[in-house]
């Protein structure tokens, strides 16, 4: 995941909030059995067959594989079958997983009793929302001003920020494309946090669109951001809502999208293998490589299809309706 000395402090502060997603990735394989069936075998196995061995999803065994050749607690032979995975030291490893299954067992137990008296309470839904909204800020705070400046976007002046949620990349945006006017489109809950916590009623350039935009129509615009939102969803869902998206655009607009992306050979990056583990627990989405949300755009419509790697937690696809 790269020394913290080659990071600024915020994100240093995001690379240790993945530490506990590196933990669960590492925890969960050798709950699994994972370490245990590859020593067993004393060969590589591709992840169709651990998946079937353990009785487990093809898919979400893939996606948790991927993450453990990330994390280098595999390692990965590529043959004209495909990849076979494998421990990268049999008689050294042996010894670990026995001491990560006592963690397993014991220690995360114990932290989440921790966590439980430390808490004494759940937080209330409005509570839980306002503080996803604040930290979705703060992630634009630091990442915003990446992605929105990887494309010239100054000829769009008409931009609608779907799923925009506090206004973060919103305020970011205005000020980045001053002669712009930024949109949030979000469900009406969620504006009217929006409104009241984040977004100053001075920012002129700012406006609000109450709905659902998978059930309620989009308005016309030069420019659709969505940010985080592909990678909530199946590639149905995302196909319906980019082909809401390319009917609603302006001939000559385009849809920004704001993901991290897999490589394309899903070796990494780490960070974004870690995401994809989360959204397999959370939601019905995955993170995607660059290739994969161009088939999607293309899908809906979109050509001229540009891709820019920022070199930060999330890159920048942009894609063109003629």
């Amino acid at each position: 995941m790269g020394s913290t000395e080659d990071l600024e402090y915020p994100q240093i502060i995001m690379q240790y909030s993945n530490g506990f997603l590196v933990s669960k990735v590492m925890f969960t394989a050798c709950e699994l059995g994972v370490f245990d069936l590859l020593l067993e075998s004393g060969k590589p196995l591709s992840s169709d067959a651990i998946a079937a061995h353990l009785g487990a999803s093809t898919m979400g065994m893939k996606r948790l594989l991927d993450a453990c050749v990330g994390l280098k607690l595999l390692a990965i032979e590529m043959t004209q079958e495909g990849g076979l995975l494998g421990q990268f030291n049999m008689g050294l490893e042996s010894h670990l997983f026995q001491s990560m299954q006592l963690m397993t067992k014991h220690i995360m137990v114990w932290m989440m009793v921790m966590i439980a008296s430390v808490l004494h309470l759940y937080l209330r839904s409005d509570e839980e929302m306002l503080k996803f909204m604040a930290g979705q800020n703060s992630v634009w705070t630091i990442c915003g001003r990446d992605v929105l400046a990887a494309f010239d976007l100054s000829p769009f002046t008409q931009i609608y920020d779907l799923g925009g949620g506090g206004g973060a990349l919103a305020q970011e945006c205005v000020s980045l494309y001053p002669n712009s006017t930024v949109t949030i489109y979000d469900l009406p809950k969620v504006v009217r946090v929006a409104k009241e916590q984040f977004v100053s009623p001075e920012e002129r350039q700012i406006t609000f669109h109450e709905g659902d935009f998978f059930n309620d129509s989009i308005p016309e615009a030069e420019l659709y951001i969505l940010s985080k939102i592909l990678h909530d969803w199946d590639d149905d869902k995302c196909k319906k809502l980019l082909a809401k998206v390319y009917k609603a655009c302006k001939p000559g607009g385009g849809v920004l999208l704001v993901e991290s992306l897999l490589n394309e050979d899903k070796s990494g990056p780490v960070e974004t293998q870690l995401y994809s583990m989360n959204m397999l627990v959370q939601t019905e989405g995955k993170e995607r490589t660059a290739s994969e949300y161009s088939k999607l755009l293309e899908a809906a419509g979109f050509g001229m299809i540009q891709v820019k790697r920022t070199g930060k937690l999330y890159d920048a696809v942009l894609g063109r309706k003629e």
